[in-house]
């Protein structure tokens, strides 16, 4: 075997020859950073009779001492269709990131037949081309310093009610944007309806960002930049709108297409979720829409609410191939999964809800193919959603969508619970907050966000809760169809971002429970690990007493959640007593909400 090397300043490209295949390998070769491998293959297209996306398969195991991973890989077209447009071409690609430094070997697996590539069977087919091709690489550390947010590594599911970085150990609450749901509708992707074009963040470009096509893409690189810049960490986004709301999302050569891949718009998504892996924004992927929630199955089976489409499976085949390697994602089988037919169903039995069963098979189907078990959720219409899930090895949240903020605490607290108490620990998220035609208002309608503030974010967050996604209502203007500037929330950012600040800087989250029993207090929330730490919400401000349990010696610091000011002193320092013990009263503003944090 002979080995060319060629270095640049960002990557590492290995060029391997041998008498199966050319394969070069793409990346700077670190620990937690994509790779790729780039197969010469079949000479194919997008639109070529024997369709690359059913007939061919490609998966790679790789191998570092005792650990495997197999990953999934796709037709790449030339290889570089993001920047050509290309739509045919005999590269074949799969990416990879390796969770560990040293030597790691490969094994390709290319095997064609009918419908081939949805198959879970590893001997179905027959071997072609570069089938059984094999090498090795070394991956190195992570240049921290260069690198911060993917030096955190992998966000993963590790059994609690937090996500946990693999890298750095640090638990995740969500903080970010539901709203542009349709935030892939953007005009410089190809073959894209032109719904957004995020100009009013043009002013947060920042020279060495990533483009395409000769500076393509700088708006929506930019919006990621703000959000970001706000200490946000997740964004919300449907892959596949069509018959739904906007219809203006698809990752298919056409909307009514179903088979084939359009391999340069993905190629160009994979830059701005490479993006987001840089600014530590969790990919929150929602597969579909209330109004298409069974369309592989109407048009491939005609039946609703039943049975798991071939064009489904290579669906999900083809988004966990082209991008489960991201540091973080969720996958969501879908917005309002269970909403009935009727409502905005614009006359299409797709709309009818996926059953229970069909929930479990798409999530089994998908955690058989992603390397990384990524978490897996489901959005919700109606409550009775979630139950029948509890416990079930493939699903580790809900997606929650409340219609009144006051359900918020009640239904965090009973799903933080129950999960619990059913052997798998859910992360509770709120990922659409009231009614669809008010959500979270634009700065100037709503300046102080007190509502949002108090009903939904702390009262998410005291019951145990992981995060919220601002979802935007359409009767305000940058509602979730329309929005362009993420700056039309700016001071809901802000608000978030205190909270988010004050669970890390000063709690130790993941090792606490809610209890409210702790109050006197019906109307406030208390997070506490029992005789050491507590923190207490009073949303209408005021004080309570709380029963600490303990004849320890307390202090305690009140927290500003409108400012997000440093801890501040109220009327008593100190608290001792294993009865209920008054808090004393915050420094100002009695009226406004407080946080009391008591150590």
């Amino acid at each position: 075997m002979l080995k060319f090397l060629s270095y640049s300043l960002f990557s590492l490209i290995i060029f391997v020859f041998d008498l199966q295949a050319k394969v070069s390998i793409d990346g700077n070769m670190q620990q937690w950073h994509r790779l790729s491998l780039t197969f010469d293959g079949p000479q194919t297209s997008e639109n070529d009779p024997d369709n690359p996306f059913t007939n061919y398969r490609l998966d790679v195991t790789f191998t570092h001492n005792d650990i495997s991973y197999n990953v999934p890989g796709f037709y790449a077209a030339d290889g570089n269709s993001g920047e050509s447009g290309a739509a045919e071409g005999n590269k074949w690609r799969v990416f990879f990131t390796p969770d560990r430094t040293g030597e790691w070997s490969y094994k390709a697996s290319f095997r064609t037949g009918d419908f081939l590539s949805v198959s879970l069977d590893d001997g179905a087919g027959k071997a072609t081309a570069f089938d059984g091709s094999s090498g090795t690489f070394m991956i190195l550390k992570n240049d921290v310093s260069q690198e911060e947010n993917i030096s955190k590594g992998m966000l993963r599911y590790v059994g609690q009610h937090y996500l946990q970085y693999a890298g750095s150990g640090e638990y995740y609450i969500k903080g970010g944007a539901d709203s542009p749901e349709n935030f892939l509708a953007y005009f410089e992707f190809d073959q894209t309806p032109v719904s957004h074009r995020y100009e009013a963040h043009s002013r947060d470009w920042r020279e060495g960002d990533p483009t395409w096509q000769d500076g393509k893409g700088k708006n929506i690189i930019a919006s990621l930049n703000y959000l970001a810049s706000k200490g946000m960490n997740s964004v919300y986004m449907i892959t596949m709108n069509v018959m739904g709301d906007g219809k203006d999302v698809w990752p298919w050569i056409d909307s009514s297409e179903r088979y084939r891949f359009d391999c340069s718009k993905l190629a160009q998504w994979e830059i701005v979720f490479s993006q987001m892996d840089k600014l530590g924004i969790m990919i929150h992927l929602l597969l579909s829409e209330a109004e298409n929630k069974n369309i592989f199955e109407w048009e491939e089976l005609k039946v609703k609410s039943e049975g798991f489409a071939q064009s489904r499976r290579l669906y999900y085949r083809e988004l966990i191939a082209r991008f489960a390697h991201h540091l973080a994602i969720t996958w969501n089988l879908g917005e309002e999964n269970n909403m009935p037919a009727g409502n905005n169903a614009q006359n299409y039995d797709a709309s009818f809800p996926n059953s229970d069963d069909q929930r479990k098979l798409f999530a089994e189907y998908i955690r058989s193919l992603d390397p990384y078990d990524h978490p897996i959720v489901v959005h919700n219409s109606d409550w009775d959603l979630f139950p029948p899930l509890y416990g079930n090895a493939n699903f580790e949240g809900p997606s929650m969508q409340v219609h009144d903020p006051k359900d918020v605490h009640v239904k965090t607290l009973e799903y933080v619970t129950q999960s619990a108490k059913n052997e798998k620990k859910w992360f509770v998220c709120i990922d659409e907050n009231g009614h669809y035609t008010t959500g979270a208002k634009p700065d100037k309608d709503d300046p102080q966000h007190d509502r949002m503030r108090k009903e939904v974010l702390w009262a998410n967050l005291m019951a145990g809760g992981a995060g919220v996604e601002w979802y935007f209502g359409y009767k305000y203007e940058h509602n979730d169809l329309t929005c362009e500037d993420w700056r039309s929330r700016d001071k809901l950012w802000d608000q978030t971002r205190y909270a988010l600040d004050f669970f890390h800087d000063y709690l130790p989250f993941w090792e606490m429970k809610p209890n409210d029993d702790l109050l006197a207090s019906d109307d406030a929330y208390c997070f506490a690990q029992e005789g050491k730490i507590y923190a207490v919400y009073l949303p209408g401000g005021g004080t309570t007493q709380i029963n600490l349990k303990s004849n320890n010696v307390f202090t305690i610091h009140w927290f500003n959640p409108r400012t997000g000011s440093k801890l501040e002193t109220g009327t008593k320092d100190i608290i001792s007593g294993s009865g209920f013990v008054a808090l004393g009263n915050p420094p100002y503003e009695e009226d406004k909400d407080w946080v009391v944090l008591i150590k």
